[in-house]
């Protein structure tokens, strides 16, 4: 008798073969490819994070499943095409974490987090062997690959073990406070491409105080515009018309009152940000 999971699974992948058949499938998915895909694999894969942080169990199972769908999607129209499947990618992910856990299936030893890390870096380089492995291209593969904020806080890490550090935190701060008046200095003197430019150097110096304490600059922004939104929502529920009847200083006020009903947690938002609609009809 099939396990249980991977009976599960082959249902999924016969369920998605069925949906992209000629014979009887589902229009959308017939138009798909991998291309048409990656906004949806985007999509997925920001709200099983979401659903991982503020979501039910039920809630982070769903959108698992949610994820997995677009791996087998990938697989199935690339079955299609003779290129790979499913199977073959689970073959491969299989060999590279065997390969890249030799303290685990092999002779080698590492008993700490650090070890583990420098060992995966230095198999990884050795598998790669050419020029996009040197510093650099590991670096611009990191901003290629990843959202703005997470590219530049593992960019600042990988630095920051090159010998690229500040002595103190100070001199962190310092490096704030420089490209904070770059940055007044461009908004008031230079065109929009050198703004940008003085913008973004400044948030990567913010990014380098995230670092040193610890922080996640991109769970700080999230946090942020959920505070954001739920201020909003304590407003047009205590408000007697739409935000947009009030003067700014009644604005301000309606602002300051759902502070402090938050700050004396009193308010329950209706939506979470694991609450959303499906946004197409694969789910």
């Amino acid at each position: 008798m099939l396990n249980p999971t991977l009976a599960a699974l082959q249902r999924l992948v016969d369920v998605v073969a069925q949906l992209r058949s000629p014979q009887g499938g589902c229009p959308w998915d017939l138009a798909q490819t991998p291309q048409t895909l990656i906004p949806h694999i985007i999509e997925e894969a920001y709200e099983t994070v979401a659903a991982l942080q503020t979501g039910t169990q039920a809630d982070i199972c769903e959108e698992l499943g949610d994820l997995l769908l677009q791996v087998v999607l990938q697989a199935q129209i690339a079955s299609e095409f003779e290129h790979f499947n499913l199977a073959a990618i689970a073959d491969g992910i299989t060999t590279k974490l065997i390969r890249r856990h030799p303290h685990v299936f092999g002779d080698e030893t590492a008993t700490t987090v650090g070890e583990v890390r420098a060992n995966w870096e230095a198999i990884k380089a050795a598998e790669k062997g050419n020029e996009a492995e040197t510093i650099s291209g590991q670096f611009r593969r990191s901003a290629q690959t990843l959202p703005p904020l997470m590219a530049s806080l593992k960019i600042s890490r990988k630095a920051a073990a090159l010998g690229f550090e500040w002595e103190t935190l100070e001199d962190v701060w310092g490096k704030v406070e420089e490209e904070w008046g770059e940055l007044k200095e461009a908004i008031a003197h230079k065109n929009t491409a050198e703004q940008e430019a003085e913008l973004g150097d400044l948030l990567f110096a913010l990014i380098q105080i995230a670092r040193w304490q610890g922080l996640d600059p991109s769970r700080a922004l999230q946090g942020t515009n959920h505070r954001f939104i739920q201020r909003l929502e304590i407003m047009e529920r205590v408000g007697d018309r739409p935000l947009t009847a009030y003067s700014l200083p009644e604005l301000d006020q309606l602002w300051n009152e759902a502070k402090r009903q938050l700050g004396q947690g009193r308010f329950q938002p209706e939506h979470s940000p694991a609450d959303h609609p499906d946004s197409d009809g694969t789910a």
